[in-house]
């Protein structure tokens, strides 16, 4: 019999990749240079191919089994698994008792197998998953990043190898989701790593469930690839990957040719695996428009995966924990984004623990099943039948603004959230989830203010200074954390509250200066109301920081409270308590302290104390960036809505 090998990671694995990214700027953090040493039961590895003539052509055949040595390669003593789905894209069957599959060939396709729980499928170098084959006779043809290089005839069997996990048969999962890394060079992907893909080397609590990144890898430079992969190699679990609108190859003919070059380095665009209790399915929910419309794409699930989908989920009890994740979300707290999402939810019907998952946006979102809005309903949409997560993104708002303390860019969304990543929780009946904010604690969740018509007004021509190209002198700044008398006196004046963990069912309550706490009011609660857009529904804190950088503000919020400021307060600082209850019981508590000032002189010169004391007006000498990103479509899509 074949003994299992445990292979150890040593120190000096990692050093392939740290010395590539030395030439990245900023500098390599002491956190993320480091990973906590991989779990034992990740080993590399590669599918098997044997080229060999096939007794018939239009039957692709292999074997799924048990790598007990991890060579890759199947031995003669080395048995098959059985019951493991694969698939062609199309059609998925089962492995029989001795691990054997057969389907139909396709022309262009992508073989593939899902992982089952209690297994795990080996990783490259750069820890990426490896549990498919490209099967494209001709290849791509001359794309500018390679694409797929031609395959040949159908290969005599393709054998897909795994060893028993007992960490992935576990209950207990935690599963990181990485949306939007979406890096324009390679200084952008130094801010990513030290950022929050860092905090993930830095962590230990994923190896079985590994790291999903949710599309838009990387910013239509797809030699940028190579960078990606250097970054996510310190993870420590496997990485899957899905693609998104900035990750295809825009010299192609049609959708169909669009990933080519996303396939030969990562794998398929769709695809699922098992972990725990938990079905994982990754969807493309992007379209492209063909090289004639270059960049040009619609968000849409093809009518070829939704077929997949049923196909896939036959093998799925309909009381699983099902997470169905997509670059492009199928609905925002503003609309129903996908355009097939009435087809797409017809479906997953029959799940109704299935939770869609989405990034693109580049917002931080958590959507009930059950809430509605008018804007859903107009689209066909009368009740969200699934929870949707919108995962944030790790680039935050395109790595935009000025530099905080650790050199990296404020980067604050336009729906008031931060830079960071999603992690579900399963327990094997229930699932949770947490935004850790990069380079912030678990309990980071508050982002506080004050929201006054002094505040608005200066907003307003801030908005207007940067819809002109900044023409002229910017409107002298205010703090988020001034009022006058006469705005306390006259009303709408809001302490706002960001909950990042905050969903229709949480609550946010105030306490001002120690007294009995005030319940706030949700800005969008999801019972049937219009999109709350404007500047009284916006959070001041982290409007004012972009509304003197980038300009990127949307004016609205899924995760947005705010309450009604005591118009009695005195003259001079006051605090307010904020204590935030997600849907899952757990508080989270921080104070503000605000100035109450008599008039709008008094509120100059006590808002150019604090920005100073807040060090605003030192990091706008230095360097404020122009992404690129702020260009992009979804960019602009989410600033004209």
């Amino acid at each position: 019999m074949q003994t299992r090998r445990i292979r150890p990671r040593t120190a000096a694995a990692g050093l392939g990749a740290c010395a590539a990214l030395s030439l990245f700027a900023p500098l390599l953090s002491p956190t993320s240079a480091m990973a906590a040493d991989a779990p034992a039961e990740l080993y590399e590895g590669h599918v098997q191919v044997d080229r060999g003539k096939t007794a018939d052509p239009q039957k692709f055949t292999g074997q799924v089994f048990d790598d007990v040595n991890e060579n890759s390669k199947l031995d003669g003593d080395e048995k098959g698994v059985s019951g493991v789905a694969v698939s062609n894209g199309v059609d998925v069957v089962q492995t029989d008792e001795e691990g054997r599959y057969e389907l139909p060939v396709r022309e262009n396709m992508t073989v593939s197998i899902t992982q089952p729980s209690g297994w795990q499928v080996p990783v490259d170098e750069d820890k990426v998953a490896q549990f498919s084959y490209n099967h494209m006779p001709e290849g791509s043809g001359d794309f500018e990043f390679g694409g797929i290089e031609p395959t040949g005839d159908t290969p005599k069997a393709v054998n897909f190898p795994m060893i028993e996990s007992q960490a992935s048969a576990k209950d207990d999962q935690n599963c990181p989701i990485a949306a939007d890394t979406q890096a324009y060079d390679k200084t952008e992907m130094g801010y990513a790593r030290d950022g929050a893909v860092g905090d993930l080397a830095d962590r230990n609590d994923y190896g079985a469930c590994g790291v999903l990144l949710l599309g838009d890898n990387v910013g239509d430079d797809l030699s940028l690839n190579d960078e990606l992969r250097d970054v996510y190699s310190q993870m420590n679990g496997p990485v899957r990957v899905a693609p998104g609108n900035h990750d295809q190859d825009y010299d192609a003919a049609d959708d169909s040719h669009a990933l080519d070059t996303f396939r030969d380095q990562f794998g398929p665009s769709y695809f699922s695996y098992d972990v725990g209790k938990t079905h994982f399915v990754v969807l493309d929910s992007i379209e492209y428009e063909g090289k004639a419309n270059r960049k040009k794409y619609k968000e849409k699930i093809s009518e070829e995966q939704l077929t997949w989908l049923e196909n896939d989920l036959k093998n799925v009890p309909k009381n699983a924990q099902v997470v169905v994740a997509t670059h492009a979300p199928i609905v925002t707290h503003k609309q129903v984004v996908v355009d097939n999402a009435k087809d797409f939810y017809d479906v997953i019907a029959d799940y109704p623990n299935a939770v869609t998952v989405g990034g693109h946006t580049h917002t931080q979102e958590n959507l009930v099943a059950g809430e509605t809005r008018k804007e859903w309903a107009e689209a066909g949409i009368e009740k969200l039948p699934n929870t949707q997560i919108v995962a944030g993104a790790v680039s935050g708002d395109w790595y935009s603004g000025g530099l905080n303390a650790d050199g990296l860019p404020y980067s604050f969304t336009q729906d008031a959230s931060e830079p960071g990543v999603l992690t579900l929780e399963y327990d094997g009946a229930s699932r949770s989830e947490r935004y850790t904010v990069r380079n912030e604690s678990d309990d980071h969740q508050l982002l506080l203010g004050v929201n006054s018509p002094q505040w608005r007004d200066w907003a307003q021509k801030a908005q207007e200074w940067q819809d002109t190209d900044k023409e002229g002198e910017a409107p002298e700044a205010v703090s988020e954390r001034v009022v006058t008398r006469d705005d306390l006196k006259q009303g709408d004046s809001w302490l706002t509250s960001s909950f990042l963990a905050g969903t229709s069912d949480a609550r946010v309550e105030v306490s001002f200066d120690g007294k009995a706490p005030k319940q706030s009011e949700h800005t969008q609660p999801g019972k049937g109301e219009a999109l709350a857009k404007g500047w009284e529904f916006t959070d001041p804190y982290t409007a004012s920081q972009n509304l003197r950088t980038s300009g990127s503000v949307g004016q609205s919020s899924s995760h947005l409270w705010r309450t009604e400021i005591p118009s009695d307060l005195d003259l001079g600082t006051h605090s307010a308590e904020v204590t935030g209850t997600d849907r899952y019981g757990r508080d989270f508590t921080k104070t503000v302290r605000f100035t109450v000032v008599e008039d709008e002189a008094a509120a100059k010169t006590e808002s150019q104390k604090l920005l100073r004391k807040d060090g605003f007006d030192t990091q706008q000498k230095k360097e404020v960036r122009d992404p690129k990103g702020l260009d992009s479509e979804e960019a602009k899509s989410a600033r004209n809505d």
